[in-house]
């Protein structure tokens, strides 16, 4: 069996992407351009928090919380949102994310460089996210 490994994956999904800097992000996110969209695991935002006012949607259920067609689909997750910046962690799972928002239509949509750890460095507010 030869498969893709989640290295060559991600390569591929960096050149067909939109990457932002952590510095672009949080002087887009200042001036209000952008959305920001955590994805990471539930679990990661109860031990690390998240960026204030960043809108929580689990890697798995992005496609079907943002599909208008879908019987998941949250409209009020996004709104009128102009531009989108995903995060996970390192930028790696948010990669891959942004590929596959890209490839369901999504045109304005961006990966932060580095993930949550270097929009916390850049100066982002992280508040924790407590448990329902």
């Amino acid at each position: 069996m030869n498969i893709k490994s989640s290295k060559e994956l991600v390569k591929e999904a960096n050149e067909n992407i939109k990457i932002m800097s952590p510095e672009q992000v949080k002087s887009s996110y200042d001036k209000g351009e952008v959305t920001l969209i955590d994805i990471r695991d539930i679990r990661e935002l109860w031990k690390e928090g998240t960026i204030k006012n960043a809108v929580h949607i689990p890697r798995g259920m992005l496609e079907f919380w943002l599909d208008p067609q879908s019987s998941y689909y949250q409209e009020k997750k996004i709104g009128n949102a102009k531009n989108l910046v995903l995060f996970c962690a390192l930028g790696l799972r948010s990669a891959l994310a942004t590929k596959t928002l890209k490839e369901m239509g999504f045109d304005n949509v961006a990966n932060a460089e580095g993930g949550f750890d270097s929009l916390k460095k850049v100066g982002f507010k992280v508040i924790p996210k407590e448990k329902k």
